[in-house]
């Protein structure tokens, strides 16, 4: 099993729902389990992953590979974006789950860039656990740009959405 199986089998389960898969070879064992990390606070249970090799004879063994190098880091690009965005107010994903625009593919998009929103107005579905809940604007505004792409895992707190409220 390879890195992109091993990633692929990870998203899959933390979108099904499942709260444990093993997987074993004869080189090597897999075990993802989902545990609840905030027990009692209704929070979505979050993924916890680990991979156990197991015993391999040496000339089977991968090379060992160097590290790669740190990214250096942007010099000006990065604060550009966080000055431009302090006036708007950033709408964050309220559990982990998957990320719909639209209600079903055969239905128009909740909100577009550039429309205005009120209190009430849905602006996405978050699926969790088999559950599809809606998200709810909670100020007026107007969309100035959608963070997540369609049919995307989201993790809890993410930004979703940019409002300008003025």
């Amino acid at each position: 099993m390879n890195l992109t199986e091993i990633q692929d089998l990870i998203k899959f389960v933390a979108k099904s729902g499942v709260t444990e898969v093993e997987i074993e070879k004869k080189d090597f064992k897999i075990t993802i389990k989902a545990e609840n990390l905030r027990k009692g606070r209704g929070v979505e249970p979050q993924p916890v992953y680990q991979a156990m090799p197991m015993a391999m004879p040496a000339a089977q063994m991968p090379a060992p590979t160097a590290p790669a190098p740190a990214a250096a880091p942007a010099p000006a690009a990065a604060p550009a974006p966080v000055a431009e965005n302090k006036n708007y107010i950033e709408i964050k994903s309220p559990m982990i789950g998957t990320f719909y625009r639209k209600p079903s593919p055969d239905k128009p998009l909740f909100v577009e860039v550039g429309d205005t929103i009120k209190p009430g107005d849905v602006l996405c579905i978050i699926e969790a656990m088999k559950l599809f809940n809606e998200i709810e604007a909670e100020i007026n505004g107007k969309v100035v740009k959608i963070l997540v792409d369609d049919n995307s895992p989201i993790e809890y707190d993410q930004p979703l959405f940019l409002v300008d409220p003025s």
